[in-house]
């Protein structure tokens, strides 16, 4: 952007290359006056070295004004306007004499600078020499502290790598005896779950099915207590590990410390591979004191320690518990066999009550089915006698007017009537008697059969399927996890 109250650098201070024709006609000086009023510049605008404008500039005049009178065109730019944007003698006078004093300035500094610096260079050089010699001094003692350090945390570490070697055994044993439990666990299950197909009366909850579920009790509580002891283990595992990865990594930084510190000891001035490295004095990359370091490395030793007490406390409640847990299973597994044992003689002795009950019935239902059809054979008999009498009656009615009398004859023939009735509903009666003591004895006989096949039912289940499956049981070996 051009400055207010410079010179115009437009395309109108050159000739067009429009057609002569075209052109508007110059106007005079008056008409730009009059035209263009003189206004003065703004105050934000003045400088104390700058000229006062009190013309303003002409700038590149709109493309409207081609179409203006030749008096409206714009006017030549005049002598005077160029002439106002010069500097003053006055503004170059005082220019070359702050450039004078800036220069004094500067070389006058230089010269207390040299001074001062060469006093600086002998005091320092002095200072330097004592401040390395307390150096190397301070890391031969650092070094000396970080090789106590070395052997102790070395020692601590052959020692947890023992134990956590222990105690992983322990850990595989204790898996190993949790995954034999599965096998005695999965045979009461299944026990339990074939004693559920047992029918009727027999689906009851015997000493068998108690003792079941007191094994099943003893063996997922044994199996809770192996797999919190396990939970255990993993989490002292992970500890020692950590307590192991703790001295293992602040043995390793002691070695690349002495490692360290003995090369910076043994620096001099003369010493090769020494170089620059800007800025590095003022990088605090320490994160501790002596007293803190040394603190650090106790803690850490400590820990370890306090972890392998825990360490080969765990292994020996670990121990105790495989003991109990073989004792109380090994109890309970003999309980429960014994107990199928006498339930297995009571339902055979009822198996044999209930078929001698079921020969008795079957004989009883032929007596029976034997005087049901006696009883039938005179109900049929009857019907002859009953028809002649009958028919007698209804011949006798057909006798004209008065000869319908009612003489010995139709009385004996009405009372012989109601006589074979009377002898033919007590027969029916019977016969329905029968047939419903015989109807009791064909329930009582299914109820038998169905006892029957109950109690063979739970025989078989008790007998040949749950003892079978428990004739065998893992051996101490096992269950202390040592298989």
């Amino acid at each position: 952007m051009e400055l207010l109250g410079s010179p115009l650098r437009t395309p109108y201070t050159q000739p067009r290359s429009t057609p002569t024709k075209f052109l508007p006609p110059i106007p005079t000086a008056s008409s730009l006056q009059n035209r263009f009023p003189p206004s003065p510049l703004p105050n934000s605008f003045s400088s104390p070295w700058m000229p006062r404008v009190t013309k303003p500039t002409l700038g590149p005049a709109p493309r409207s004004s081609q179409r203006l009178t030749p008096r409206e065109a714009l006017p030549p730019i005049s002598h005077q306007t160029a002439l106002s944007t010069r500097y003053t003698p006055g503004d170059w006078y005082r220019s070359n004499l702050t450039n004078y004093k800036r220069s004094e300035t500067a070389r006058h500094t230089a010269e207390c600078l040299t001074a001062d610096s060469s006093r600086l260079i002998q005091d320092k050089y002095q200072q330097t020499r004592k401040t390395q010699a307390e150096s190397t001094k301070n890391l031969g003692q650092r070094v000396n502290d970080i090789m106590f350090w070395k052997s102790e945390l070395r020692c601590e570490h052959d020692k947890m790598v023992e134990e956590t070697n222990a105690l992983t055994g322990m850990k595989e044993r204790l898996e190993r005896a949790l995954a034999n439990t599965e096998a005695p666990l999965q045979v009461t299950q299944e026990c339990l779950l074939l004693r559920e197909k047992r029918m009727g009366i027999d689906l009851v909850c015997d000493d068998v099915e108690k003792q079941l579920f007191v094994e099943l009790d003893i063996i997922r509580s044994c199996q809770e207590r192996m797999r919190r002891h396990l939970e255990q283990a993993e989490a002292q595992l992970a500890s020692n590990r950590l307590a192991q990865h703790d001295v293992e990594r602040d043995l390793a930084n002691k070695q690349a410390a002495h490692r360290i510190d003995e090369q910076c000891q043994q620096l001099r001035n003369t010493s090769t591979g020494i170089s620059y490295f800007r800025g590095v004095e003022r990088v605090d990359a320490t994160i501790s004191v002596p007293e803190s370091w040394a603190n650090f490395t106790d803690k850490n030793i400590l820990r370890s320690q306090s972890e392998r007490a825990a360490s080969a406390k765990l292994r020996d409640s670990i121990e105790n518990l495989l003991v109990l847990t073989d004792k109380q299973m090994q109890h309970q597994f003999n309980c429960v066999n014994l107990a199928f044992t006498q339930r297995i003689a009571e339902m055979a002795d009822a198996k044999r009550k209930i078929q001698a009950q079921l020969s008795k019935t079957l004989q009883e239902m032929f007596h029976l089915e034997r005087s049901i059809e006696a009883i039938q054979k005179a109900i049929r008999d009857k019907g002859f006698p009953l028809k002649v009498a009958q028919t007698r009656l209804d011949k006798r009615i057909r006798r004209p007017k008065m000869e319908l009398c009612r003489d010995p004859a139709q009385l004996r023939l009405v009372s012989e009537v109601c006589e074979i009735n009377e002898t033919i509903q007590s027969l029916q009666q019977r016969l329905r008697d029968s047939e419903d003591v015989l109807q009791r004895l064909v329930h009582n006989k299914s109820a038998l059969e169905h006892e029957l096949v109950v109690k063979s039912t739970s025989l078989f289940i008790d007998q040949e399927k749950c003892l079978a499956m428990r004739k065998t049981f893992p051996s101490t070996g096992r269950l202390l996890g040592y298989v």
